[in-house]
């Protein structure tokens, strides 16, 4: 028996109180939000700050049957690499809420919601920013309807008078013009920025401003992501206003193995050239370039390839727009997805019909 008593109060002495240990190997991830507003929630919502205070509070953590009753608890499981800073939001059955922002998680595991007010009344709607002139006196140009060639294309505001397309799309162009969101036509200054070998380049376009698109820097880009191609497909056939295509990345290389594409199922038509992939957060994740000449792999193997499309990977043309001198936003891409409509939207704002002019 004093034999067994020395073995264990060795073992205690080198590996420490085994007591210890198994408490911290169970310690739950994630933190709890307790409601002490001494009435039933219907709603929680938890987001990464700042993008409470920016009015984008994801999707509704509780189930439509499951209540959040006085004094019970939920536990949140944010991603691994979501950070500590929080802002949070519960919704009582009879409307009134209660917002906590900028909570540290990481030194507060469990949160109480004490109190809930009516939220304000609601101001009069304003209309989403949109890329457009500066000002009044911004130099605005119009299509030259004597031009001997004309070709379109697609392009996106990455920084203030900087837009980015594909170099094909304004190779050998005499004169490149732009129709912003807000209908306004600005000319492009020249000289352009290329890549030829890339097929990028960046526009200089004085007096243009307005909200900018995101290139998205973390996570990597996985196989089946959903993405959303946002352009000016088939101008002059189909109508003036741009559309909209979902779709997914289908491989993490282009044609040839090409280490600077992906390969998407999201369809391009002549016109979506150089017009913005995004991804379910609205961050820019490619630039589309091309589709698979069908014909031509029809001749080669008898079969007819179908919705094969390609895009420029965004981190190649982060890479480009900075030699370029251009520094665009980046953002990671967390938190839940937003809806294909509300991707349009974000897209919208910053996307430009691009005429060539030969």
């Amino acid at each position: 028996m004093r034999m067994i008593l020395t073995l264990l109060a060795l073992s205690s002495a080198l590996h420490g109180p085994l007591p210890a240990l198994a408490q911290s190997a169970a310690e739950p991830s994630g933190f709890r939000v307790v409601n002490r507003t001494g009435s039933e929630a219907t709603q929680l919502f938890a987001v990464r700050s700042p993008r409470g205070g920016q009015g984008d509070w994801g999707g509704n953590l509780l189930r439509p049957d499951r209540p959040l009753n006085e004094g019970g608890g939920f536990r949140v499981n944010p991603a691994a690499d979501a950070g500590c800073r929080f802002d949070l939001r519960l919704v009582l059955g009879d409307g009134r809420e209660s917002v906590l922002r900028d909570q540290d998680i990481c030194v507060n595991r469990n949160i109480d919601f004490a109190q809930a007010a009516r939220p304000a009344a609601p101001q009069a709607a304003r209309p989403l920013p949109m890329a457009g002139p500066a000002s009044r006196e911004t130099p605005l140009a119009q299509p030259n309807q004597q031009a001997r060639q004309v070709s379109t294309g697609t392009g996106f505001l990455i920084a203030p008078e900087r837009v980015m397309t594909n170099h094909h799309v304004i190779d050998n162009c005499n004169r490149v013009i732009l129709r912003s969101p807000s209908g306004h036509w600005l000319a492009a200054a020249p000289p352009a920025r290329m890549d030829a070998q890339l097929d990028i380049a960046v526009l200089n376009v004085p007096g243009l401003v307005g909200p900018t698109l995101a290139f998205r820097n973390a996570p990597a880009v996985r196989r089946g992501e959903g993405v959303v191609a946002y352009g000016f497909p088939l101008a002059g056939l189909l109508s003036s206003d741009p559309k909209l295509t979902r779709g997914e990345v289908n491989g993490l290389r282009g044609i040839g193995d090409n280490p600077n594409q992906y390969q998407i199922s999201a369809e391009v038509q002549p016109g979506n050239s150089g017009g913005p992939l995004v991804d379910m957060q609205g961050n820019i994740v490619g630039v589309v370039v091309s589709k698979l000449n069908a014909q031509a792999v029809s001749r080669r193997t008898g079969d007819i390839a179908q919705n094969v499309n390609f895009a420029i990977q965004g981190q190649a043309a982060l890479a480009f727009a900075r030699r370029a001198g251009v520094e665009p936003r980046v953002l990671e891409s967390t938190g839940p997805e937003r809806s294909t409509a509300d991707v349009g939207e974000i897209a919208h704002r910053s996307t430009l019909f691009i005429r060539c002019e030969k």
